[in-house]
């Protein structure tokens, strides 16, 4: 059999193309775990729009600020233009952001937008309604718990994928057309606030069928998780808290973070961790998130599952701050794409979400850009497949196709030292000494008899250093912090 359509993943932009694909084609949607263990499921503060018409152009010069200036415009423009249209396709069909008092959306503020033009569900589950959302309007076939190991490629052309079913059987499946829609890299590191899902196998398999990866040292901290579990994926508080006036202070209370920007906790993401990051640093004070100018009635209504989950772990709000530490968050990197979302030099091959690099995002994505960027890119992968009509003959695909062992007993020692070795060197402040010697031990690791999966990994990680050490000059979440080269 081959399908219409391949989606691997399950997330905001795969979940969104399958929503668009008219129903008379064959789609197969694989799922690396079950289809809300993703990082959509998890996303709190909402998506951005441009408002209207008029606030085009604003979105554009935030984004390419948050960005500084390292974005692909042209990527930016695309975003932009088409976001309302997508929004509003959303709406139509159904699903219901939150309201204001008058009955009308209700915009909130992130740091780093001029104005507030951020949408939001249920408060603070903007990530997990419209997940829900998407499920309920999927129709086509899902198969989840299975891992993808390879994509069958040949001279240009991807004729499907092979995976792992639960008991680690390998299949093949054939596609006329393929959408990867995995997410980004957050396991790779120790700490993050990625599902278990995220792993970057996907990004290691294009690496090795010679698919350029663009954008790899540009990897994003998010500089509010809850510091109080020993867990490796963090509990996230969303930026839309300091948005709506949530203070970062030290354990005397004090706002250090106007010491090193202007904005202060509005500042764009990657200088407030790496302000958090130096300050915590420099003083060995605690960093805390403070919710001081809450009122409880305000915390309950706008953010009830940050409030609930806080609650839980024992902590009285708004009264009690709560510590806090930057962590791993979102990949600007991953596989070149244009503006299409067509993988460069393929014909039939389509990134689409955190997953892909069109240069979108530049050297530091701005909040909320996330969801929309999987919104708008999966629509126009689907509007180019359903234009070109392209079809493969699974029988001029030749070349071996290779059975691969899934896991060794070794890999899970390399695995958690890569993690931590990740963490410590390309994090959210680098120098050229440690990323040199992170590089080495992975090359190392390389030359292992590795399970599949890990090797994948690996391979990202490597990508990243690489990507890391040839950019000389800090730009955006890239810090090089020279004192220590």
């Amino acid at each position: 059999m081959i399908y219409d359509y391949l989606i691997i993943g399950a997330g905001v932009a795969g979940l969104n193309a399958a929503r668009l694909i008219p129903k008379n084609k064959k789609v197969l949607i694989l799922c690396k775990k079950t289809p809300w263990e993703c990082n959509t499921f998890y996303a709190q503060g909402g998506v951005a729009t441009a408002v209207d018409s008029k606030d085009i152009q604003s979105h554009i010069k935030d984004t390419l600020t948050a960005g500084v200036n390292h974005n692909n415009v042209e990527a930016v423009k695309v975003l932009s233009e088409h976001s309302r249209e997508c929004i509003n396709d959303l709406i139509d069909n159904g699903l219901k952001f939150d309201l204001n008092k008058s009955g009308d959306l209700a915009f909130t503020k992130e740091a780093a937008h001029e104005i507030p033009r951020i949408l939001h569900c249920d408060g603070d589950a903007t990530g997990r309604m419209l997940h829900l959302f998407l499920l309920e309007q999927s129709y086509h076939q899902i198969i989840s718990n299975v891992v993808v190991n390879d994509l069958l490629i040949q001279d240009g052309i991807c004729y499907g994928a092979k995976y792992y079913d639960e008991d680690d059987n390998e299949t093949i499946v054939y596609a006329n057309n393929v959408l990867i829609a995995s997410g980004g890299i957050g396991s790779i590191y120790k700490y993050h606030t990625n599902s278990p899902a995220v792993a970057g196998e996907l990004q290691g398999i294009c690496l090795e069928k010679g698919i350029e990866l663009k954008d790899m040292e540009m990897m994003q901290f998010h500089p509010t998780v809850f510091k109080g579990t020993s867990f490796a994926r963090k509990t996230l508080l969303s930026e839309a808290l300091r948005g709506e006036g949530a203070w970062v202070v030290d354990e005397d209370n004090k706002r250090f973070l106007f010491d090193y920007h202007k904005d202060g906790e509005l500042a764009p993401r990657d200088v407030v961790s790496r302000s958090i990051f130096d300050y915590n640093e420099k003083t060995n004070k605690q960093i805390f998130l403070s919710f001081e100018t809450f009122s409880e009635e305000f915390f309950k209504n706008r953010f009830p599952n940050i409030h609930s989950n806080l609650h839980d772990l024992g902590y009285d709000l708004p009264a009690q701050r709560v510590p806090i530490s930057p962590a791993f968050h979102y990949a600007m990197g991953g596989v070149k794409i244009d503006l299409k979302s067509k993988v460069i030099n393929m014909k039939n091959l389509y990134a689409i979400g955190e997953v892909s690099c069109s240069g979108l995002h530049g050297a530091n994505r701005l909040a909320s850009n996330s969801l929309l960027e999987g919104l708008v890119f999966s629509k126009i992968a689907v509007d180019d497949i359903e234009k070109n009509h392209f079809k493969i003959n699974k029988d001029d695909f030749i070349k071996k196709i290779i059975s691969y062992k899934r896991n060794q007993k070794i890999d899970k020692k390399i695995k958690n030292d890569l993690r931590i070795l990740m963490w410590k060197s390309a994090s959210i402040s680098r120098n050229k000494a440690d990323l040199e010697v992170a590089l080495e031990k992975i090359n190392k690791f390389l030359k292992e008899n590795l399970g599949r999966l890990l090797f994948l990994r690996l391979l990202t990680a490597k990508s990243i250093l690489e990507s890391a050490l040839k950019r000389e000059n800090s730009l955006g979440a890239h810090y090089i912090k020279e004192n220590k080269c």
